[in-house]
């Protein structure tokens, strides 16, 4: 009897040791609690319809959209053209497309269509999906640094650290994935093997800083 008792609290101590505290227990390390990711959005300008065409305000702003579709654009820019008979809001939507096309948006990137506006003279709409980091508010985060019994982290260690690189990430596409591997430079790489080759130096040429390369920098 004494040994089964033995037996049954060694289990029992075993059991306690092994439980989780359920399926809402936090996480056990601050980088699966606090981890990068991003929330969709949306950055979109409405044009207004002209019967002269894009003005020169439109064509920066789309100039500057076409800027931002290339720093974070996800998927394609939509082009949307009021539906309707009239003739200036079609000219105007296909005037936009050749202004994007013009501001270095391949061709392939750009999707025209058609949505249901109440007037035929409503705005033309051009715009593409985003992503943005997210990131934690950790003033609101509970923090508990009281003595406890597990090996469990404070809540909101990590909180911190996951905020400021989030918002230090230049483009956020990066978190969702890595970034496709751009072509290698083989001219380059042949010049430097002829010279290997030829027993000449291979490295490029090293400008020498010297006192009138100071007085040239531009201020």
């Amino acid at each position: 009897m004494r040994s089964l008792l033995l037996s049954l609290s060694a289990a029992a101590l075993l059991a306690g040791c092994a439980s989780t505290g359920g399926a809402d227990t936090a996480p056990l390390t601050p980088l699966s609690r606090y981890s990068l990711r991003v929330e969709p959005g949306l950055d979109r300008i409405a044009l207004a319809v002209h019967d002269d065409g894009l003005s020169s305000n439109q064509i920066s702003a789309l100039n500057d959209l076409a800027g931002r579709y290339a720093a974070s654009g996800v998927g394609r820019i939509q082009v949307q053209g009021p539906s309707g008979e009239d003739p200036s809001a079609s000219r105007q939507t296909w005037a936009v497309r050749a202004a994007l096309e013009s501001a270095g948006v391949p061709a392939g990137n750009i999707e025209v269509l058609a949505y249901d506006a109440p007037n035929p003279r409503a705005p033309v709409l051009a715009g593409f999906e985003t992503v943005r980091a997210v990131i934690p508010n950790c003033g609101t985060e509970p923090r508990n640094m009281g003595g406890r019994f597990s090996n469990q982290s404070s809540l909101g260690l990590g909180c911190a650290i996951n905020a400021n690189m989030a918002a230090q990430i230049a483009d956020p596409r990066d978190i969702v994935g890595a970034r496709a591997m751009t072509a290698a430079d083989p001219g380059r790489a042949a010049i430097v093997f002829d010279h290997y080759r030829k027993g000449e130096l291979s490295s490029a040429p090293q400008e020498t800083l010297v006192q009138g390369a100071i007085s040239q920098a531009v201020d």
